[in-house]
């Protein structure tokens, strides 16, 4: 399994590959599992072990890639300069936001009328980059400080809670709070995504581009992912048993030791919390300095999906939701259960609709080898035409 050869950074790449390749896992329990349209898998009373890890698991992919889209934003401007910078980040922050609108809410749906818009972390991304685009322009110092205040500062505001859709609470539900507008009689917007931590997060891992340029001393850099890893997991096992902040809702003492334990890992992710963040960011960088010099197949298969990743996104949705169609009409049911609207986004018709999580986990298998070789094609295209400056907002 031969990879085409190119300047970016390997490491970073099979990174963003595996958690794209694990963020497939959620997306397919979300159209095939029996439970998904009316459960919630990190509801201690309902969920199992095996159930919650699944969800648990692909809690990696949100902010790993946020993280990681800041690090590509210092890497593609080492050698250009701030006005360059700013540009491509304003622009493909843009780019993602009419993606996220137009395509996205599309393909999860496949509403034509739009009746229902979900803002996902397509839109988080977008508007961070714009956010990024002008926060380059401040000393290294100043941003580092504006990303830590936003990542360890905003469980600060989780007291502030808004209701009804006033334009206050409508700003304070993309910033910080997660709602659902209803938007007259036909339209509805799920804000999935709050921005403040997100904006922190890409500002960091901006940063983080630091360690990766091209004269920067390999093992000096493997020093500081071990530090920067292990002191991510430290200060969510501190600050977690300590239980008083860090996180929306602290953890509690179940009825079981399995669920106790359960509720100690269950973060926050609407908005991320600092747990939340610290929690999947600090086994990244452990990952990251265990993989520094790996090369093999299993690295070369991740690393084709690291390197398309917008590609793949938009290609894994699609295909899932195709499939699921396909799913329920060869079980007799109605397809268009499977268009989800504002009015039959939980259809009373999908409480029989669904699948085991072994057929879960087969059917994500399945969409991964189905989506390599288009993934690998694209990838070889995008290395054969460097030039063509579009394919770097695809």
């Amino acid at each position: 399994m031969s990879v085409a050869k190119t300047a970016r950074i390997e490491s970073l790449d099979v990174l963003r590959g595996l958690v794209m390749v694990i963020m497939a896992l959620d997306h397919v329990r979300d159209y095939f599992y029996f439970e998904t349209w009316f459960g919630d898998p990190t509801n201690l009373a309902t969920t199992t072990p095996v159930l919650f890890f699944t969800r648990f698991i692909t809690n990696f992919c949100a902010p790993v890639f946020v993280f990681l889209s800041g690090t590509s934003a210092f890497l593609y401007g080492a050698n250009k300069s701030k006005k360059q910078v700013f540009k491509f980040l304003f622009t493909r922050g843009l780019w993602l936001i009419f993606l996220e609108l137009a395509v996205n809410s599309l393909i999860w749906t496949f509403d034509l009328s739009y009746s229902l818009q979900i803002i996902q972390v397509i839109f988080a991304i977008g508007v961070s980059m714009i956010c990024l685009s002008l926060l380059i322009y401040l000393p290294k110092a100043a941003i580092f400080a504006v990303g830590l205040l936003l990542v360890a500062g905003h469980n600060t505001l989780d007291g502030i809670v808004h209701s009804g859709q006033g334009l206050d609470s409508i700003v304070w539900y993309f910033l910080h709070q997660q709602a659902v507008l209803y938007i007259g009689a036909n339209y509805t917007l799920f804000l999935y995504y709050p921005l403040i931590p997100w904006v922190g997060l890409i500002a960091l891992g901006y940063l983080f581009g630091w360690f990766y340029q091209a004269d920067f001393d390999r093992e000096i850099r493997k020093k500081w992912l071990l530090i920067i890893g292990f002191a991510c997991l430290a200060l969510f096992f501190i600050l977690r048993g300590i239980n008083l902040y860090g996180d929306l809702v602290p953890w509690a003492v179940q009825d079981s030791a399995t669920k106790t334990v359960l509720s100690f890992f269950n973060a926050t992710k609407y908005p991320p919390s600092l747990l939340y963040l610290c929690l999947f960011i600090g086994p990244a960088m452990l990952f990251l300095y265990a993989i520094e010099t790996t090369k093999n197949r299993v690295s070369n298969f991740l690393l084709v999906f690291g390197r398309v990743p917008l590609f793949y996104y938009f290609a894994h949705v699609l295909l899932i939701h195709v499939l699921a169609i396909v799913s329920i009409l060869i079980f007799g049911g109605n397809w268009q259960d499977m268009i989800i609207t504002n009015e039959g986004w939980r259809s009373e018709a999908m409480k029989s609709y669904g699948f085991s999580l072994l057929t879960v986990y087969l059917v994500w298998i399945s969409v991964i080898f189905i989506l390599y070789p288009f993934c690998k094609s694209y990838m070889t295209y995008k290395l054969k035409h460097k030039n063509y400056w579009w394919l770097s907002y695809l």
